[in-house]
């Protein structure tokens, strides 16, 4: 599915409309530096009824957002220097709750973290984003058919 987004606000939507049918399972959000993968993740953030601050975790790597249906991990991948570093990070631990995993720069992961459920690549378009949703589990094209569309 490729939608285009005119706006920062529009990418928050997107992400909002997702955390209507989001499931536990792994999300790879990928695209260059400034693209929209956190805007895109406070919008989920949002939608599933964080009210606080939503920072992208840059420095921290991972932050973790409780809810009452479970647990959501941002993990920007971003300054990990190496793939094995996950273990350090806490992956296994994480892996083995019922979470959903947001990972910003899956790539730096390679090797040690699980293929995606879904990904979700933002590209510079004009003055807004393209964004592509690929479904690469069962589990992901659940979400996807359940995802309302505007």
């Amino acid at each position: 599915m490729i939608l285009d987004l005119p706006d920062a606000e529009a990418t928050e939507a997107l992400g909002a409309r997702l955390a209507q049918s989001i499931i536990p399972g792994i999300i790879y959000l990928q695209g260059d530096l400034g693209a929209g993968k956190t805007t895109f993740a406070r919008g989920l953030l949002r939608g599933l009824g964080h009210e606080g601050r939503v920072r992208s975790p840059t420095y921290t790597l991972v932050e973790p957002y409780l809810f009452d249906s479970g647990v959501v991990y941002h993990l920007d991948l971003y300054r990990l220097a190496d793939p094995e570093e996950l273990e350090w990070l806490g992956l296994r631990d994480m892996l083995a709750e019922r979470a959903l995993l947001l990972v910003e720069w899956p790539e730096r992961g390679a090797g040690v973290l699980p293929a995606a459920d879904l990904v979700i690549s933002l590209e510079y378009s004009g003055g807004g984003r393209r964004v592509t949703l690929d479904a690469t589990s069962a589990a992901g094209e659940q979400l996807l058919e359940k995802v309302p569309m505007p």
